[in-house]
């Protein structure tokens, strides 16, 4: 079987889950639910799911399972994570989203929720113990598939009102905003927030058909296509999200990406955060650019909501995360455009879009100039798709055995100075330059991440060292 939990959630080929895995996983999740005591027996939990053509049989399976397993599921239908989200967190219900995010069409995947919020490792390793428990009883799982009531109306609300207040009225006036709506399940609620507040909105790209956009590594076609489209229309900015909208993607002026950690800074520096958690992935010049604490942590959200709790439980306040790709998560109130702003504890989307936004209408620049005026190293990353993960997991063992490995490794590209191997291996060169090579947590996937002096140098760094990963895979 493919599933696996990786940086966030179950993950695994779409022929799988539409099968009887998603009713062991969702069996195993309600178990650990009522037998952790977090859930009782015909408590409430919500089920959602993304535009994939997978997705509405994953859900089906997981609300049969769900309730056969004595929980009484809600069917959210196709809406954001965050909306999800948000809806469980009212009404202290656990709650389930089928969603493969970024990741190619013929994958899938399930993200599990407690009453307050993500799972973290610790329910990870519960649910899979679970599961091997189900296995090892030997119990049979049908693919049932049933309905449950409705629950979309009432998580779209509540989450479309928590972004329409996060500006003043008419807090984005004067923008022209391009949507790139693609198949994410947020296009039509960044159309409707954006206009909102005063957004003059240009509708671009929806698709019926599931496309994948990675917001931490966006494709050059999807890049010549943003370009193209903010020429044609004269935009300011053009705004999206991943399939399942928590991750959010947003262009300056010219159609060019914003880096996805200086989305979260911004988001961080609109909230006036102090505490901030963020992977090692994100930009190395973050903490100096944050009028705070900055926690550094592996790659993804469980590790970044582990780092947010640990300072909540130390009595900090203002505690906000956010990941290389853009997705900010909040652990506490913040008070914002006079109103409370509560947690919401797993990756957001809408929010930071607002305030990238908010941040170009008030100072009436163009984005580039906002984005340069940051003066952040150069930075760049980008992935080798369809890379065996044995391959991924036998490059990361040789470079660890030893500091010769390594350099021999890097020889065509620079001198190793110092070694982070907190998540994957960050690697400061000689000349100050970093590179960064760690294999997905969800996908087939080879990630490399850089920093030099100038975009330029970083661009070069960064197919220099792609180019040094394929090398080295085909010599195996």
């Amino acid at each position: 079987m493919s599933l696996k939990f990786g940086t966030s959630g179950l993950r695994g080929l779409s022929v799988d889950l539409e099968g009887p895995a998603t009713a062991l996983y969702a069996t195993a999740f309600a178990r650990h639910l009522m037998g952790s005591g977090i859930a009782h027996p015909g408590d409430e939990i919500l089920v959602g799911r993304d535009f994939r053509s997978s997705s509405p049989a994953v859900s089906a399976i997981a609300i049969a399972a769900l309730r056969k397993a004595g929980l009484e599921p809600r069917d959210c239908g196709t809406l954001p994570t965050p909306a999800l989200a948000l809806l469980g967190l009212e009404r202290g219900a656990a709650s389930l989203m089928v969603t493969g995010s970024h990741i190619p069409a013929d994958r899938n995947g399930i993200k599990f929720y407690r009453p307050d919020g993500e799972i973290d490792k610790a329910d990870e390793a519960a649910i899979n113990a679970a599961a091997e428990a189900l296995r090892s009883e030997g119990t049979v799982f049908d693919v049932a598939q049933e309905t449950a009531p409705d629950g979309h109306e009432a998580a779209m609300a509540l989450y479309g009102e928590r972004n329409r207040t996060l500006l003043p009225e008419g807090g984005l006036s004067g923008l022209r905003i391009g949507v790139y709506q693609h198949s994410t399940v947020a296009r039509d609620l960044f159309v409707a927030v954006l206009a909102h507040h005063g957004a003059d909105v240009v509708a671009l790209g929806r698709s019926e058909t599931f496309i994948p956009v990675d917001t931490e590594a966006v494709s050059p076609e999807t890049i010549a296509l943003l370009q193209g489209w903010a020429a044609e229309h004269g935009l300011d900015a053009i705004v999206s999200a991943d399939g399942d909208g928590d991750r959010p993607l947003v262009t300056d002026e010219t159609g060019t990406p914003v880096r996805g950690d200086l989305i979260g800074l911004i988001a961080s520096r609109f909230l006036g955060a102090a505490v901030v958690a963020t992977p090692v992935t994100s930009n190395s010049g973050i903490e100096a650019a944050i009028d705070g604490r900055v926690l550094r942590t592996r790659v993804g959200s469980p590790f970044v909501i582990a780092a947010m709790n640990e300072a909540v439980a130390a009595g900090e306040t203002a505690v906000v995360g956010f990941e290389a790709n853009g997705g900010t998560l909040t652990a506490t109130p913040f008070t914002v455009n006079g109103r409370t702003l509560t947690p919401l504890p797993t990756r957001d989307s809408l929010m930071p879009v607002l305030a990238v936004l908010a941040l170009a209408q008030s100072r009436q620049q163009p984005l580039s100039a906002i984005a340069a005026g940051f003066s952040l190293p150069a930075a760049a990353s980008d992935r080798l798709e369809n890379f065996p993960v044995e391959t991924s997991a036998a490059l990361m063992t040789a470079l660890r055995n030893g500091a010769d490995t390594l350099a021999t490794f890097l020889a065509p590209i620079g001198v190793p100075a110092s070694v982070s191997d907190i998540d994957g291996l960050r690697v400061t060169l000689a000349d100050a330059s970093i590179i960064h090579l760690r294999p997905s947590g969800n996908a087939p996937e080879m990630r490399c991440y850089v920093e030099a002096r100038d975009e330029a140098a970083a661009v070069r760094l960064l197919q220099a060292g792609l180019a040094r990963i394929r090398d080295w895979a085909a010599a195996r």
